[in-house]
């Protein structure tokens, strides 16, 4: 590779994105970022927030000739550069071919070219650089932890300034960090990529994080979130809860991940599903009481048995392997895969939505939002619970004639049985919220509801 001479030499950091490069190197040497960009030839316009503020996750990709020109400015070899910048190379329909030599770049979104995308430890790039400057790198949602300095390293795509939270008075964290590398090793000798694993416990707890508000006996997570933010929460609580989600839930998902990975566990989950003779799982199965405790919850068996979502879906796709080990489903995707409507919104989804609720000033409330969250929660479960099973149905014929009967006309009146209950508890709901009672009746075809709490 040609050595670019230079006035200075900036070296990259590892993982840094290329438009994080350039801000570096404008601070340098003294200049604005958009002087130093004016070298480039630019096909669009840098993204932004809807607030107007430039996108710290936006990132640059060059064609030949400005790949050329930004190893010039930092004075390194291009090789150098293709090992530390993820998006160095990446093509673009919008870039040409720099046959003419004139440096073009274009601008994308980060976390749609590589991945997401997070600021780096403030201290960190003060040792490397010498200065007090910002880095915006890519980093797995499961290597957030600067171990070294005691930080969380936030998501760089959200409309809000904080870079970094302080882990000093929340060791856990960084001891999950450290666990996490045991959990890598053990998902790769199971033959399972670590970032599914990581991913389906994420979207897991982050399901109980949502509920976690109408936990009375949760007092771990409120008392993290406190410390990771300073003390700071105050009346600001649903932006806190939103910024220091992914934070306080870390050793739990580091938790949730390792059970999920644990063959003892997963016999659980065949104990209570009634080995081969396929029943209802438990209301406080082993399996729930079990996670419970690995996460320093033991009450939290019962909610989880109940909870749908993720875990759902993962004990579901275990009871099909292990009960049709002959036949494989071509539409089971297996049980490390987490569905897009179970993915846990990103923290810059959850800020954009608080900042238009507070500009609809509150309106829109409709009934549902005086429905007691537990019963929209058992609603939910219940409805995601008969999907479940009737994903299963699809391989109940792979058996001998009476049995795929017998399993499916079970399955089949087991779904019913969960959609019926969802529907009178919906109707439930939609009467104590104030809907009249008779068109109730009318939509859902039901009889006299009753508001009896402890009807079935």
């Amino acid at each position: 590779m040609t050595q670019y001479p230079s006035l200075l030499r900036i070296a990259p950091l590892q993982g840094e994105a290329a438009s994080s490069l350039i801000c570096r190197i404008a601070s340098r040497y003294g200049l604005e970022a958009k002087a130093l960009r004016s070298c480039w030839h630019w096909r669009n316009q840098q993204p932004k927030h809807e607030s107007g503020i430039p996108r710290a996750d936006a990132e640059v990709l060059l064609n030949a000739a400005g790949r050329q020109l930004l190893a010039g400015l930092c004075g390194v070899e291009e090789g150098m550069l293709v090992r530390a910048l993820p998006s160095w190379g990446q093509q673009d329909a919008k870039l040409p071919a720099g046959r003419d030599g004139v440096p073009a770049a274009v601008w994308r979104i980060g976390g749609v070219v590589v991945g997401p995308v997070a600021f780096g430890c403030g201290l960190c790039t003060a040792q490397r650089t010498g200065t007090a400057v910002r880095v915006v790198r890519y980093v797995p949602r499961w290597e957030r932890v600067c171990v070294r300095h005691g930080r969380w390293l936030l998501d760089a795509n959200a409309d809000q300034p904080l870079e970094n939270l302080s882990l000093r008075d929340s060791p856990e964290v960084v001891a999950a960090q450290r666990c996490w590398a045991v959990m890598e090793r053990r998902a790769r000798r199971a033959g399972v990529e670590p970032g599914a694993v990581f991913g389906l416990a994420r979207a897991v707890v982050c399901r109980w994080w949502e509920h976690s508000l109408q936990w009375e006996q949760e007092e771990i997570w409120p008392r993290r979130l406190q410390q990771v933010v300073g003390g700071e929460v105050g009346g600001d609580v649903a932006r806190w809860r939103a910024v220091g989600r992914d934070v306080v839930v870390y050793p739990e998902v580091v938790g949730v991940a390792g059970a999920l990975l644990d063959p003892a566990v997963e016999e659980l989950v065949w104990a209570d599903s009634g080995w081969e003779r396929p029943r209802p799982r438990p209301g406080d199965g082993q399996f729930g009481r079990r996670l419970g405790e690995l996460v320093g919850r033991p009450w939290l068996g019962r909610l989880i048995a109940t909870d749908g979502g993720p875990l759902v879906s993962w004990q579901a796709a275990i009871i099909r392997r292990r009960r049709h080990t002959a036949a494989v489903d071509p539409y089971d995707a297996g049980p490390w895969r987490v569905r897009a409507d179970q993915e846990p919104p990103t923290m810059a989804a959850l800020l954009r939505e608080q900042t238009r609720e507070k500009s609809a000033g509150g309106s829109g409330t409709n009934w549902r939002s005086t429905v007691p969250p537990e019963q929209r929660m058992l609603i939910t479960n219940l409805i995601e619970a008969a999907q479940e099973e009737l994903f299963q149905l699809r391989g109940a014929h792979q058996d001998r004639t009476a049995d795929a009967a017998r399993l499916l006309l079970q399955r089949l009146s087991h779904s019913i049985d969960l959609l019926d209950q969802a529907l009178r508890e919906t109707a439930l709901a939609a009467v104590n919220a104030g809907v009249a009672l008779h068109d109730v009746e009318q939509w859902a075809g039901l009889g006299t509801v009753t508001t009896d709490e402890n009807d079935e």
